[in-house]
This record gives structure tokens, sequence and C-alpha cells, in this order.
């Protein structure tokens, strides 16, 4: 089981049925599914097979990459191109233990970058000289979501405290992934296809498992192989934009100045070297979910838009369109997608899905019979470690009112964690997953 305290939680037969639907969805973006599906490789020929298009090595392959499913990557990786084929290899991950036989799986900072996250960083980049990688040789990065922080190189001029602290502001401000990477990528020595860049004339070939609306590799962990189309002007932009000009610390915007500037090189805009392949992505989750829903009898919309946005606007938009009769004809609606929380200065604790499942919470109360909302992040850290989202039904409602608890006031102070620890029955454990595709957001109505 995914759900580690799924038994649980599964105190009805709604309950038990999106702990069947989420395992679903998670379960068909893993690795050891997804690889041996896309890729494929002839020792004797010594070619690389990824979608149909077919690489030739004629010198030697190296692996390298950070994300979220890094870690669970490389060991799909190793199942299908034997470690003997493998000169050397290091990914970065969150947690977990990997059992490679060449491949280092390091674990490093998330979602702030720490000392390991800039050692990771140092590393991987250094295998040019020290294997002397040449036009001969094959790269093949492997990366998800999460790799923005697991890989840390901050620009000279700016210190790792400098980047922990501007990410951490971006991150509680409002501002979607596409944004906060935008900025990632102008403080980074290695993102905005730097990385790849670094790798040239090598062949740098990378399976992305993506956790973006519109599977773009140069927002995916900050596009580390990836030519870039934003500048540092555009990172400006964004920091202006949210308002947070005053709180980012100086020595940040005095280097995106200087970049705008011309005095820092921008990103590449062409990376010749690099082939990016999106091998999992939230719609292949959502597909899972789909025919495992019709498979036992539901009726399922999926919606066809990434659910984004401020979080608590996306719940409750959410459920007007469910109460207002937009999906009458459906029994289960499913959402992909990522919110973008804004927190306090003074927030207790609790991500992204824990904060919609308790706004949802609030708006359902008025609807008659069986119901059930749950929002889990297919990483299954939902800000803090193992506890990847929350699921609410009619009963929690009733719990709140019998507990006398001001639901309102957990939300106003972003404390959805707390919440659901007094109510009880609501939190989803999974741990790391090995996978990272965003959130999935499940209704169900109806016995």
């Amino acid at each position: 089981m995914i759900i580690k305290n799924g038994e649980e939680l599964g105190l009805s037969p709604l309950r038990r049925l999106a702990i069947d639907l989420i395992e679903a969805g998670i379960r068909s973006v893993q690795p050891d599914r997804v690889m041996p599906s896309v890729l494929s490789f002839n020792p004797s020929s010594r070619t690389l097979d990824i979608l149909g298009h077919r690489f030739q090595i004629p010198g030697r392959l190296f692996v390298v990459g950070g994300g979220k499913a890094s870690g669970a990557l490389a060991v799909s990786l190793e199942k299908i191109i034997s470690p003997d084929h493998i000169r050397a290899g290091l990914v970065a991950g969150k947690s977990g233990n990997y059992p490679t036989r060449l491949v280092e799986v390091v674990n490093t900072g998330h979602p702030i970058p720490d000392e390991r996250s800039v050692q990771a960083a140092g590393r991987i980049p250094g295998f040019r000289d020290r294997f002397n990688i040449n036009g001969e040789d094959l790269v093949v990065c492997l990366i998800s979501g999460g790799g923005s922080a697991l890989l840390s190189s901050p620009a000279s001029e700016i210190s790792l405290s400098d980047k922990q602290q501007a990410v951490d502001i971006l991150i509680k401000s409002g501002a979607d992934i596409a944004e906060i990477n935008v900025v990632r990528k102008h403080l980074s020595k290695i993102k905005g296809g730097n990385l790849g860049r670094h790798f040239f004339p090598a062949q740098v070939v990378s399976l992305i498992i993506s956790d973006v609306s519109d599977n773009d590799p140069s927002i995916i962990a900050s596009g580390l192989t990836a030519a870039d189309t934003s500048t540092f002007d555009d990172a400006l932009g964004v920091i202006s934009r949210h308002k947070l000009v005053a709180r980012i610390p100086p020595k940040v915007i005095n280097h995106l100045m200087k970049g705008r500037d011309g005095g820092v090189p921008d990103t590449p805009k062409s990376l010749p070297n690099c082939r990016n392949f999106i091998i999992a992505d939230n719609q292949l989750a959502l597909a899972a979910m789909k025919a495992r829903a019709k498979e036992l009898g539901r009726r399922v919309w999926i919606s066809p838009s990434y659910i984004s946005g401020e979080t608590a606007s996306a719940a409750r938009l959410a459920v007007a369109d469910i109460i207002g009769g937009k999906h009458h004809e459906f029994n289960t609606v499913v959402f992909g997608g990522e919110t973008a929380p804004v927190v306090p200065l003074t927030a207790g604790a609790g991500g992204r899905n824990q904060h919609y499942a308790l706004v949802a919470l609030q708006e359902l109360r008025t609807i008659p019979g069986e119901w059930l909302v749950a929002s889990v992040g297919t990483d299954g850290s939902d800000f803090m470690p193992d506890v990847a989202g929350a699921m609410a039904d009619s009963n929690t409602q009733e719990q709140a009112n019998r507990l006398g608890l001001n639901l309102t006031e957990f939300t106003e102070s972003f404390d959805s964690h707390s919440a659901f620890k007094r109510l009880g029955n609501s939190l989803l454990m999974t741990g790391d997953t090995g996978t990272n595709v965003g959130d999935l957001v499940l209704y169900l109505l109806g016995g």
C-alpha cells in the first residue's frame, strides 16, 4: 500500500474508494512502471532507445540528475541498462534508500536547499573534468520535480543563506512554480540549461517526470538541461509583481540587476547537445484514476485544465461548480495540478494539500448526503515529511461540530495540519513515494 494508514482511514465505502483511486493514480507514475515502457538498451550495438528515438553511444555512458523521483529512476535505469555499461553516476534525491549498484543516490534538502544540495550540485558538473567527458560520450540526466532545491549551486555573488531566504519567501508568496523557477534559474550556476551546456559537446538526454502543467522542461527542476527563454528582467518582474523587493536579500536583488544590465551572462537560449523526454506526468495519473473509477462503476469527470492559482480560491471555485451543478452527471470529480498558497508570516503547520482539503471541507458542509474530498501530493510530502495531504467527508464535518472547532480560524492561520490532527482520521500518510507529478484532488459524491 502506498498510503500507509489506509486501513485506519478507510472507515466507510467512500473512503476506501478514495484510497483505491489515489493509489491507482500514484502507482501509475512510479518509475518502475514507466521506465520499461519508454526506454530500452541494446548492449551489442550500444544504442539507447527512448520513445522511438535512438541514441548511439560510441564512448561511455554517465548518469546524473536530481529530483524527488531521481532515486527510483536510477534503480529502474540500472535494471534496463546493466551497471556494467555505465561508467559513473550521481543523482540527488529527497529521502529513502534506493538499491542501486553503481549510480550513487544522495539525499539533499527540500523544499529549501541545504549544504548537501550544494555539495551534490558541485559534484555532478565535476564529472566532466574528472572523467574527461567528450563528444563520444552520452550523459543521461534523470530529472523530476524537486530538483530545484535538491541541486543548488548559488551564483558567485550569492550565499546559500541568501538563496534559502529568497526561495522560502517566494514559496509562501503565492507565486506559481513557473514564476519561482524563473528566479531560481537566474540565481544558479547549473539551472536554466547551464548543466546541459556544461557537458557540451557530449550528448545529453534527459528522462523527465513532470510536475508542471504544460510539461515544459525549462520549468521542471528549473530546467537543468533545457534552453531557457526567460531573462534576468523576468526574474526581477516576478519579485516586483508579488511585492517582495523589500523582503528578498539585497545581494539577490543586486545579482539580478547586474544580470539585467549585462554584467552576468544569461541562461543559454539554445542547447543543441540536449534532448528532453517527458516520460510521466499528471495526466497519466489522472487517466489511471479514471480507468479505475470506471472499472468500479463510477461516473467520472476529469478536469481538462490544470488546477492552479491561490489554494483557498481554487478550492472554493471547484466546490462552487459542484454545488452549482456543473458536474451533476458525475459522482466522481478529479482535478490535477498544483496550487500556490499565500502563507501568513505567523502560519501554523500544513502544506497546500491539507489547506485545500480544509477549505473544501467548510465549503461542502451544506451538501446533503455523503461526500468526500481528498487532496494529495503525489510525491508524498505536503510541506512536511510523511504527510501527503488530507481527506475529509461529511462525518469529518460532524466531528468538527462535536468538538466545537472553529475551522475558519485554522484556515486563516494556515494551520490545517493542527485542525486535521484534532479531527482525526484525515491525514494521508505515505512517506516518500519515489515519484512526483504534482497534486491530485478528488471529490466523491454519494455512496
